[in-house]
């Protein structure tokens, strides 16, 4: 391994491959849900050590903590999350999670650092793959305090809404007043040679 996975989520690393120990809190409620399941802090912590397992190129194996998708009156929207490695498959689990196995591959959704600018390559929907390139210095700061998981009422007003649009474009997630962003750094190639 090239670098140390960040100690958010209980896990042991064997060889290449990492395998989380506990429950994680996925999946999502959809912005617009009035329902709430479990705490915004831990959730983007989550969403953090999956997204770096993600750069780094690891399998990674994880189960879904409850509640399930059928849960009444919750629907869920994991497409945003689909460049992440997929959980164990479960036998009760919704078409949904299904759907995010297969659709996943390396190299989905990244970003790459230039001087002053930040260039995002989204794959998560097809056929058309979306370019970013975040060159305002709201945007930028936002991007960087997100790289770690964090509450959005610590940022300033500017950035805030900086986060708010990121989320917007499916670059960045909040949940509870917590908020990460999506994109991982690839630090392994392959991704498609004109990825960026």
């Amino acid at each position: 391994m090239t670098a140390p996975l960040p100690a958010l989520v209980p896990h042991r690393v064997i060889g290449t491959r990492v395998r989380v120990t506990e429950p994680l809190p996925l999946p999502l409620p959809p912005p617009s849900s009035a329902h709430s399941h479990g705490d915004g802090r831990t959730t983007t912590r989550a969403i953090q050590f999956l997204r770096e397992c993600q750069a780094l190129g690891l399998p990674t194996h994880w189960e879904v903590s409850a509640p399930p998708i059928g849960t009444p009156g919750c629907t869920y929207d994991l497409r945003p999350l689909r460049h992440l490695p997929p959980p164990a498959q479960h036998p009760d689990e919704s078409a949904e999670f299904t759907e995010w196995r297969a659709a996943h591959a390396y190299g989905m959704l990244y970003h790459r650092r230039g001087p002053g600018f930040v260039t995002v390559m989204d794959r998560r929907e097809r056929p058309a793959p979306a370019r970013f390139t975040l060159d305002h210095p709201d945007l930028l700061a936002a991007f960087d305090a997100l790289s770690e998981a964090t509450r959005l009422d610590t940022l300033e007003p500017a950035h805030q809404q900086a986060a708010r649009h990121l989320a917007e474009e499916r670059l960045a997630l909040i949940v509870d007043g917590w908020a990460v962003a999506l994109p991982p750094r690839v630090r392994r190639w392959p991704v498609p040679c004109m990825g960026i």
